[in-house]
């Protein structure tokens, strides 16, 4: 059998094991390490060009052709053989996973593909964050839904390497065939009953440098995990209690830590009045004043904040302290670009859509850990860029990069949050003033007034139309600058020559133009944006402009439908350019039973969207009837319509796990609700005056649906598309519809009740408020 043996060190290309017919070619390496440890390449999957069939069909815009997701594919692809997954010697398979777990289930599903490929058992696969990784350059960004996307071929191809590896080794030491070995379970089988666990031979399957090998992925129909519903692998933790946040480590010497914060947004300290007094309170260990506030170290949070009611400050202004909704709006319409297609001989519908700011904050309280020492930095929080977290906190501290160690911790929510890493630059900063470790916790009034916001916005929209045709679709979306400063603009400049974009964009305007598009065939259609630069502390929020897009453009497709005489999804049928959503758009309106009679005051909203290659449509019910928008809840609360029922539609590409998407659709339609009905912030002399969860109304239990169907369309491709967030857009803008349709009025400002403050603004000063004695007053 001697014509089968080989280097150890000089793995075959060929080998693999059965079944390789048909299946895919990959490219990866075997890593120089102490057990197996393998990487992978990278391979792009172009999509599929869109057919156009409507009388006047409309070209391509940019992101049907080259989407952000393939921006993040492209940037990512130079290090992604710097991604490995590891065999330990006890059997378990390691992936340090390069992006964030902020809820979305993330590590279930690397978890997932990893089992598949390596033929083990879920519980033999340990899924960890990687700390930052500044060798991983643009490839340690979590999202755009992409992490799933882009990471599912290296991920395999790594996986698939090491079960290869483990074969031959296998072969080797048998001194057998490679075809006559096996592996699956965890288990590596011969003939003759020769048998040996993957983690005896983990060791033996090291090499002592990098090698470039090749290995065959598993076809589809060989999948036995992928595809199929799973629980979170976190799931036991989170509901015992064991998960552990930010919130929850403990390193040694950090002590609690708040910050007193300006009353206007972005002010900055000009002298602490009351040093010395501050620092003589109990239990407090340390006051310092810092960029944005006056830093107090405790012994614990209570106390930090018992400290905070004294603190008398003197502030410098703030960056927008003169702003209200009404001077923004104003400055809005003002920006807002002209249309450019005359009306000439054919109708014109012509509507402006308003949407207010509305907040960033997950329900996790920002939270970071710092040891900062004179040559050296630690720091724990979670974060969805820790390179450029890194490189910014290296630079402020004054220290080399390589002497700044950042670790990445799992976040409770982030919509978006966690894309900037001021809190973990705060908590550094303070550190290194007073020279000892703190964990730092923003409250929940700083994530409000000082946190991060979606930008408020108007979407103007005008339509010609004429022979029941749509001659053209003009969409002039106008928002407060959205800040991109988080990693994504540096890929916009790395790669600007790649992308279907021309002219001198703004990286707003790169982002919009990659993610917007409109989905039917209307004729000479152009969506574009245009900032104006107040410095609101913005973020990408989840979907980042597509829910308001999506929102104001399907309102536009019901009116049309309406002056066409034609039902709103037979219309849509008329004019969809894509396959794809016609059909998540028919099995919505077949399951949702579109049409149904419903009583007065009640109706249903259909709406469809297609972004990160995924195709979503939503069908829902609202219930506008009097007796409903006017029940009372306990406590100051805002209830108004209620969502009944919502049908959701979703071709994924592929699904890597049924269970897992169906609660990202849930989420987005959780969030669509907030934006459309009820959650936004109020905007008075240049801050929030919500300060709390108590005055900020996102989706509540008592306007939630009870009846939710999530419908999972089969694989239409053989990798999946981002699905993180693509369903807020369509869900959003069908309760829209569904409320249009129910009252007879076209709602224009977003959230319907945004004019209803609803609550007592909590005072500006102190900036965190003292903790609450009377929970139990408002238990029910």
């Amino acid at each position: 059998m001697a014509e089968h043996r080989r280097s150890l060190d000089a793995p075959s290309e060929e080998a693999g094991g059965r079944g390789l017919v048909g299946r895919r070619r990959v490219l990866g390496y075997l890593i120089a390490a102490p057990t197996l440890a393998v990487g992978a390449s990278w391979l792009i999957n172009d999509s599929d060009p869109r057919s156009a069939d409507a009388a006047v069909p409309s070209v391509p815009q940019p992101q049907d052709l080259f989407d952000l997701g393939d921006l993040q594919n492209l940037a990512a692809a130079p290090t992604s053989g710097l991604i490995t997954v590891e065999m330990r010697a006890d059997g378990t398979a390691h992936f340090a996973l390069p992006r964030t777990e902020v809820g979305q289930g993330i590590t279930t599903a690397v978890a997932m593909i990893v089992a598949e490929e390596l033929d083990l058992p879920m519980e033999k696969v340990e899924i960890t964050l990687a700390d930052a990784r500044p060798e991983l350059m643009m490839n340690q960004l979590t999202g755009g839904s992409n992490s799933t996307r882009s990471m599912y071929v290296p991920i395999r191809t790594a996986a698939a390497i090491t079960r290869q590896r483990l074969v031959e080794v296998a072969a080797l030491k048998w001194n057998v065939a490679v075809d006559q070995v096996t592996a699956a379970g965890g288990l590596l089988t011969g003939p003759n009953g020769l048998k040996a666990t993957y983690g005896a031979l983990a060791t033996a399957a090291a090499v002592t440098k990098t090698v470039k090998v090749t290995a065959h992925l598993k076809a589809k129909a060989d999948f036995k995990v992928l595809g199929k519903p799973h629980n979170r692998i976190d799931a036991h933790d989170i509901v015992t209690g064991r998960k552990q946040f930010a919130m929850d480590l403990h390193v040694k010497g950090a002590k609690p830590t708040m910050v007193a914060r300006p009353p206007t947004i972005n002010g900055t300290l000009r002298r602490i009045n009351n040093l010395k007094a501050l620092r003589a309170l109990p239990g407090v260990t340390d006051v310092v004043g810092v960029t944005n506030g006056v830093a107090i170290r405790a012994n614990t949070f209570g106390q930090c904040i018992d400290a905070i009611q004294k603190v008398d400050a003197t502030w410098g202004p703030g960056t927008v302290d003169k702003e209200s909704d009404a001077t923004v709006l104003k400055q809005l319409r003002a920006a807002q670009l002209p249309m450019t297609v005359p009306p000439l001989l054919s109708q014109t519908i012509d509507a402006e859509f308003v949407f207010a700011f509305s907040s960033n904050s997950p329900l996790e309280p920002d939270c970071a850990i710092a040891d900062v020492r004179p040559d050296r930095a630690e720091v724990w929080s979670c974060l969805k860029v820790p390179i450029v977290a890194q490189e910014d906190i290296a630079k402020r501290l004054g220290l080399p990069i390589d002497a700044v160690k950042v670790h990445v911790v799992q976040g409770g929510g982030s919509f978006g949050r966690h894309l900037f890493h001021d809190v973990a630059a705060e908590a550094a900063e303070i550190s290194q003033k007073m020279g000892k470790a703190v964990k730092l916790s923003w409250s929940r009034t700083d994530n409000f007034r000082q946190g991060r916001t979606h930008p408020m916005c108007t979407s103007r929209v005008r339509v010609n139309y004429a022979a029941g045709n749509v001659i053209s679709y003009e969409q002039r979306h106008t928002g407060v600058q959205t800040d991109f400063g988080h990693g994504l603009g540096e890929m916009l400049t790395a790669f600007a020559a790649d992308l279907p974009i021309a002219g001198n964009l703004s990286f707003a305007e790169s982002i919009f133009e990659l993610t917007q598009s409109s989905p039917y065939n209307f004729g000479v259609t152009t969506q574009l944006l245009n900032e104006i630069p107040l410095k609101f502390n913005t973020g990408s929020m989840r979907n980042i402009y597509s829910p308001n897009v999506v929102c104001a453009e399907e309102l536009m497709v019901d009116q049309l439908a309406a002056k066409f005489g034609q039902d709103p999804v037979q219309f849509r049928r008329n004019f969809l350019k894509d396959p794809r959503l016609l059909a998540v758009l028919n099995k919505a309106a077949e399951v949702g039973k579109w049409g149904k009679a419903m009583p007065k005051g009640t109706a249903q909203g259909i709406a469809l969207h297609s972004e990160y290659r995924a195709a979503v449509a939503t069908l829902v019910e609202i219930d506008c009837r009097p007796e409903t928008v006017n029940r009372r809840i306990e406590g100051e609360a805002v209830t108004g319509p209620r969502v009944t029922k919502a049908v959701i539609a979703i071709d994924p590409g592929f699904c890597i796990n049924p269970r897992g998407l169906e609660a990202q659709m849930f989420g987005g339609l959780q969030d669509a609700i907030a934006v459309v009905l009820t959650s936004s912030l109020h905007i008075k002399d240049g801050i929030p005056l919500e300060g709390s969860w108590d005055n900020y109304f996102y989706t509540r239990e008592w306007n939630s649906p009870l009846d939710v169907e999530v419908v999972i369309m089969p694989n239409t491709s053989d990798s999946p598309s981002g699905a993180g967030e693509v369903s807020v857009a369509p869900s959003a803008a069908a309760i829209a519809c569904a409320y249009a349709r129910a009252t007879g009025t076209l709602p224009t400002y977003f959230p319907i009740n945004h004019g209803r403050l609803g609550f007592e603004p909590l005072p500006l000063q102190p900036s965190t408020p003292q903790s609450p004695t009377d929970g139990l007053d408002y238990t029910f």
